[in-house]
């Protein structure tokens, strides 16, 4: 059956492993080619940033170029687009211009991405959508391995690299341009409710945005950290690959102890050993290779199931017909996060040296171990599915929104998403909301297509000064 679903959509999940293979191989070769010219860490993590800004402001912008021009024209658009931003990197040295082809670069591929999502959720049945979504999931993450990895292809940091990423780029125009599919039927943006789900899922939005952060710093900056303790170019991929590779094989295993113990638990855990895991690499000992991907393998099993573990937990707590809306105010708030860690993790390593990023990582996981405690934890919201399956999960801003209905946590056909929330409803479940928090999301609500479940909690604000045990302060 299995076999089947791949070639089913081979062309899809081919032309998805070449997008992240261009994508991985650019990030990591960026902030390494811009150190090696001694150029500010803040100006590399400001680049990867506003790549992340571009992904996560750039559904709305897709969907209506989508709209306008159809499936395969925008796709090829966008290609061309990508691959043109990349190639002019070679031709102009100005970082300021550098920051607008990366914006523009973040657009393009969000485009690209809702296509082949939309592709893959019309054209797949119900009783299959868990199978090609947990393929899509491994594509993603084979073509950020193979990413990193290709870099060891390029001994030395020339134009060669962005020439092998543009050509990905344009190679991945030929298993959609050549498909014989059908168009499929493209969906509306899902509302963001924001004021329910941050008064229904609080701590769980909390754990998304940290782990963006975290996530987010790691793309841009742990290059430039592996470079400045004297790793060559090929030892880096690996440093890197390794991690990714790790994150993805972890989250079976933490899955399947997610599905039989406390969500929250494990989260605040996840959080408190990579605090305590960091601290060797604070700067007080120069470490060999072979340690350093070590603990990069240890890294990435904490640091990419926090995003997934959030997931579940918000999804235990939000009604089962509300779960696309949901995947779409996760994304943006995880993608906030992935904007904003790479700025701060900058600006640090700047004024103060490379190894204050792992310092930058503890101070994320210390953040969650105070916040995300078992004891503001009422069951309350709790749904009446939950526990909900523990599904495993890529990098999701190396993807659309769109992907979130291929989530077998959602029922497509009953989801009430785009349904307004009723005024009493609202008021009922966010009497209590942080009026800053929900300002703090504002600003992206129009970026949000249907997508990817990521984060939520599961009690919310009381008014009535009950014990700290028995309720949730979002302040």
């Amino acid at each position: 059956m299995m076999v089947q679903t791949i070639g089913a959509f081979f062309s899809l999940y081919l032309a998805t492993i070449l997008l992240l293979l261009g994508s991985g191989l650019f990030n990591t070769y960026l902030g390494l080619r811009l150190t090696s010219l001694s150029v500010s860490e803040l100006w590399v993590g400001g680049l990867i940033a506003i790549y992340y800004l571009g992904l996560v402001f750039g559904a709305r912008i897709g969907h209506k170029i989508i709209i306008q021009v159809g499936h395969i024209r925008a796709y090829a658009a966008t290609a061309a687009i990508v691959t043109v931003t990349i190639l002019a990197l070679a031709l102009i040295d100005n970082l300021w211009v550098w920051l607008g082809l990366r914006f523009v670069a973040g657009i393009a591929m969000v485009t690209q991405f809702m296509v082949l999502e939309s592709w893959l959720n019309e054209q797949t049945e119900n009783h299959q959508r868990g199978r090609v979504f947990a393929f899509y999931m491994v594509c993603s993450s084979l073509g950020t391995v193979l990413g990193q990895l290709s870099l060891t292809l390029f001994p030395t940091l020339n134009y060669q690299p962005l020439i092998f990423v543009a050509m990905c780029s344009a190679m991945c125009l030929v298993p959609v341009a050549l498909t014989r599919r059908l168009h499929p039927a493209l969906q509306l943006p899902a509302p963001l409710h924001i004021k329910y789900f941050v008064s229904r899922v609080p701590m769980s939005l909390t754990v998304l945005f940290v782990a963006g952060t975290i996530t987010g710093a790691f793309y841009g900056l742990a290059p430039v950290y592996a470079a400045k303790q004297g790793l060559t170019s090929s030892q880096i991929a690996v440093f890197l690959a390794a991690s990714v590779a790790s994150g993805v094989v972890a989250q079976w295993p933490l899955g399947w102890l997610a599905d039989r113990i406390s969500r929250v638990g494990m989260i605040r855990v996840n959080a408190l050993v990579l605090a305590v895991l960091a601290i060797p690499l604070w700067g007080w000992w120069t470490l060999p290779y072979w340690l350093l991907v070590v603990f990069s393998c240890f890294f990435g099993a904490l640091q990419f199931t926090l995003y997934p573990l959030g997931a579940a937990f918000a999804n235990d707590n939000v009604d089962p017909d509300r779960r696309v809306g949901l995947s779409a105010i996760l994304y943006m708030v995880y993608g906030i996060g992935a904007c904003i860690g790479p700025l701060v993790a900058g600006v640090l390593m700047r004024e103060l040296d490379s190894s204050v990023y792992f310092v930058f990582v503890s101070a994320c996981a210390v953040v969650l171990v105070a916040l995300v405690r078992p004891q503001r934890v009422t069951g309350e919201n709790l749904s009446d599915d939950a526990p909900t399956n523990f599904v495993p999960m890529s990098d999701t801003l190396h993807s659309s929104e769109v992907v979130a209905t291929l989530d077998p946590r959602v029922d497509v056909e009953t989801d009430i998403s785009f349904v307004p929330v009723e005024p009493e409803e609202v008021k009922q479940q966010a009497d209590n909301t942080d009026p800053h928090e929900v300002a703090t999301l504002v600003p992206s609500a129009d970026s949000a297509v249907t997508g990817q479940s990521s984060a939520g909690n599961q009690d919310h604000d009381r008014a009535d000064g009950q014990d700290d045990t028995q309720h949730i302060d979002q302040r």
